[in-house]
């Protein structure tokens, strides 16, 4: 069994909890078209690209457009609202345990990645103060295919030189915990086991995790 050597997360859910500024950001963008979004609707956005997340949101309100044009157009008016979000975000919304585990992995030697599909990882790094903690970071401007599909996790592996058997993943969302699998990496997931029931292990936090957690 090979060991792990580097350690790849998710940012959204993972390192912190963004997913309510995107559901504040849609929910406006749902009222502004005349309808209710609930955080139950919110769930099926998880993980899912921008454009698809609106399409899920329009059928939602049972609304039909056909103009790409102003649908790109209602996509960044919902990602300016969630940067406006964001941009207030301080240190104290790193999610409990993580800068601790962080820390544990670089005085390892185990090296860390960001793969994320967000275009806005790195103001959200920055404003939580961890931009120059990672050895690498993969977002969606150096991506062009969503998870499930792998291109993300492989990235990371490949700027990393680490060959991806040797990669650990940690995700929040059942299509990254597919994409991780479909780029032959370990994956745990962080959050509800019975929905994360793909990964290789679960947590529900990163408070009190040790090394052991990365032992396969």
């Amino acid at each position: 069994m090979a060991k792990v050597k580097a350690c790849i997360f998710d940012l959204d859910g993972v390192i912190v909890d963004t997913a309510k500024y995107h559901y504040l950001a849609w929910r406006r963008l749902a009222h502004e078209l005349g309808f209710e979004f609930t955080e139950k609707d919110n769930e099926q956005l998880k993980g899912v690209s921008r454009m698809r997340s609106l399409e899920i949101l329009l059928s939602v309100g049972n609304i039909k457009i056909d103009d790409e044009k102003k649908k790109e157009e209602l996509a960044e008016k919902k990602n300016n609202w969630y940067v406006e979000y964001i941009s207030k975000m301080t240190e104290e919304e790193i999610l409990p345990g993580v800068r601790e585990f962080l820390n544990l992995l670089k005085d390892n030697g185990i090296k860390i990645a960001i793969g994320s599909a967000s275009k806005n990882t790195l103001t959200i790094l920055e404003r939580i103060g961890l931009k120059d903690f990672f050895d690498v970071v993969i977002d969606g401007t150096k991506i062009s295919k969503a998870k499930p599909d792998p291109e993300v996790f492989l990235k990371a592996a490949q700027e990393l030189n680490i060959p991806p058997e040797e990669c650990c993943v940690f995700e929040d969302a059942i299509a990254g915990i597919e994409a991780a699998k479909r780029a032959g990496m370990k994956v745990i997931g962080v959050g509800d086991p019975n929905i994360l029931k793909e990964a290789d292990k679960v947590i529900q936090t990163f408070e009190g995790q040790n090394l052991e957690l990365i032992d396969f």
